[in-house]
């Protein structure tokens, strides 16, 4: 009963937030109900003057209830479904991660931008934008600063992705009768599920192909969501082995192995069985609604924990960051593609 006294008011003006956010990101998918919520969040945190009182349920919120949300993410990836699909772009999606999480290192280094805003972008522009972001900013032990900026970079390439890609893919010259070769592009190319999704159907709605490439986008993007396991799995060791002698290893392996990650896999396994089994998909459809809901709601608190001010000032460098990761993303699924002799 006590930590709910200490919760609720945090808890509550988050979902003030994420409820009007989640609504208008269904309206409006280019943008989506997070980016809507952690910016709703970060202009409400100005006027709040006594933040203290909120402090414990923004702080749970941001946290925890990001976790909770991942791991119903997991409902909604049947490892099955993704095979045919995935084994045909997979060179490509392997290629764009490499490339993005190199060029995310380096820059990280040649900018010298601090703490884990590098990583966190670098992760989102591989794999699937703000997901992979909450994925791996528990393990990261980011902070809600550092989770606030790199969604915010993400969201504007994504923007920027799904209002030219299909003016890109007319003038490269994409089939405009089969759907395979622009929605393996959208489904690479594009960070976030909702762009890949805007992007991809605004192909469709042009060329009149119905929902063929926009089926072949969202296959795409669901493979290259399996990614957020092995690479968060790959961060928690990687900051275990950090803490320096065998005996403090043990002890922060507990500590920071990010556990919500095992339910997340143990979700997926349970789709993958359960779909076998004859289990129709739309079953776990409430379990991805929530988990959307959820990654909303945790957006709006980080906005709220978020100084914009600061955030503004420190922006330059992880802007030019995640422009060298989506230019170099865009251009090795190009590549890929050609050589693959999809396009």
């Amino acid at each position: 009963m006590k930590n709910l006294n200490q919760l609720w008011k945090g808890l509550a003006l988050s979902l003030l937030i994420a409820v009007p956010s989640y609504i208008l990101g269904l309206r409006f998918p280019i943008i989506g109900g997070p980016v809507i919520a952690i910016i709703a969040g970060m202009i409400i945190a100005i006027f709040l003057k006594e933040k203290k009182a909120f402090e414990s349920g923004i702080r749970f919120t941001s946290k925890k209830v990001l976790q909770w949300a991942v791991i119903l993410l997991g409902f909604g990836m049947n490892l099955s479904v993704v095979a045919e699909t995935g084994l045909q772009s997979l060179p490509i999606i392997l290629t764009t991660i490499t490339v993005s999480l190199l060029t995310a290192f380096v820059m990280t280094k040649v900018l010298r931008i601090k703490g884990n805003t590098g990583a966190l972008i670098g992760i989102g522009s591989s794999i699937c934008g703000g997901s992979a972001i909450a994925a791996a900013a528990p393990v990261l032990n980011a902070d809600d600063e550092e989770v606030a900026q790199s969604i915010s970079v993400i969201f504007f390439f994504n923007v920027l992705a799904a209002l030219l890609f299909p003016m890109l893919g007319t003038a490269i010259g994409f089939s405009t009768t089969d759907g395979t070769p622009f929605g393996i592009f959208a489904g690479t190319a594009v960070n976030d599920t909702s762009s890949v999704t805007a992007c991809a159907s605004t192909w469709d709605s042009m060329w009149g192909l119905g929902s063929a490439t926009l089926d072949k986008a969202v296959t795409v993007k669901l493979t290259r969501t399996l990614a957020i396991i092995p690479i968060t799995l790959v961060l928690a060791l990687y900051r275990a082995k950090k803490a320096g002698s065998a005996e403090e290893s043990r002890v922060s392996i507990r500590s920071v192995f990010p556990f919500f990650i095992l339910y997340f896999i143990a979700a997926s396994v349970i789709t993958t069985i359960a779909t076998g089994l004859g289990v129709s998909p739309s079953f776990f459809t409430p379990f991805k609604d929530l988990s959307k809901f959820m990654i909303v709601l945790a957006m709006a608190a980080i906005g709220l924990n978020t100084d914009i001010v600061k955030l503004v000032r420190t922006g330059g460098k992880p802007l030019l960051l995640g422009l060298s990761c989506w230019v170099l993303i865009t251009l090795s699924t190009l590549m890929m593609q050609h050589w693959m002799h999809l396009i």
